[in-house]
């Protein structure tokens, strides 16, 4: 086999990987799928596949634990070599806790001439799979967001992001996320959407370049 043919190959996928945003955070950690009909519960849960109302509904809050938000940011994705690739961009936000780990990611993730967005929620390992994440902007309705799949540091949850849900991003004040832990406690993130707009819409940060041959440039 042509040994430019396999690099080649070999490039596409990193590059794959990289621009779904899943090998930045949690590169080189084994992958445990969470399918829907195959639940995956934690804590004092009964192991089982089906779940009362009041197995999953928490039982307590827990204070909330402070983080450091890092500003909206966009970044773009193109591989170069590829004829017609497009480009892939994810307009995203971290917050960290004091000693620096990320607690929480949150990324829109579009590619050019594509109709559909896609949201993708990053939570720290210890979470209940079986409520999912509920994501409310501002006093809006709540939606839910599934789980999609489990790394050994974290989790990470998914769903299409409608028109609809990318103008109360744009247009809200703050991006409120309520999950359950593994004691089945519930957890509120509030995360500010002051300047997602206007990273949103803007021009890219960076975008990232891939060629057949050499690193990544930007």
């Amino acid at each position: 086999m042509d040994i430019r043919l396999m690099y080649s190959s070999a490039r596409s996928t990193w590059y794959q990987f990289l621009t779904t945003g899943l090998l930045v955070v949690f590169a080189g950690t084994p992958l445990t799928r969470v399918d829907a009909q195959q639940l995956v519960p934690f804590g004092d849960v009964p192991a089982t596949g089906n779940f009362s109302e009041a197995e999953i509904a928490t039982r307590g809050r827990q204070p909330d634990r402070p983080l450091t938000y890092t500003p909206w940011r966009k970044v773009c994705f193109k591989a170069t070599q590829e004829a017609g690739s497009k480009m892939v961009c994810r307009t995203t936000m971290n917050g960290k806790w004091d000693t620096g780990q990320i607690a929480i990611r949150v990324d829109l993730i579009e590619r050019d001439g594509d109709p559909v967005a896609r949201l993708q929620i990053f939570m720290p390992p210890g979470s209940f799979l079986q409520p999912g994440i509920k994501l409310t902007v501002d006093q809006g309705s709540p939606v839910q967001i599934p789980y999609v799949i489990c790394l050994t540091n974290g989790c990470v949850a998914g769903s299409v992001a409608t028109a609809s849900l990318i103008h109360d991003l744009e247009s809200g004040q703050m991006l409120v996320l309520e999950t359950v832990n593994s004691n089945v406690v519930g957890v509120t993130n509030s995360l500010p959407l002051k300047e997602f707009a206007e990273v949103h819409q803007g021009a890219p940060a960076q975008i990232f370049e891939q060629r057949l041959e050499g690193d990544w440039e930007h």
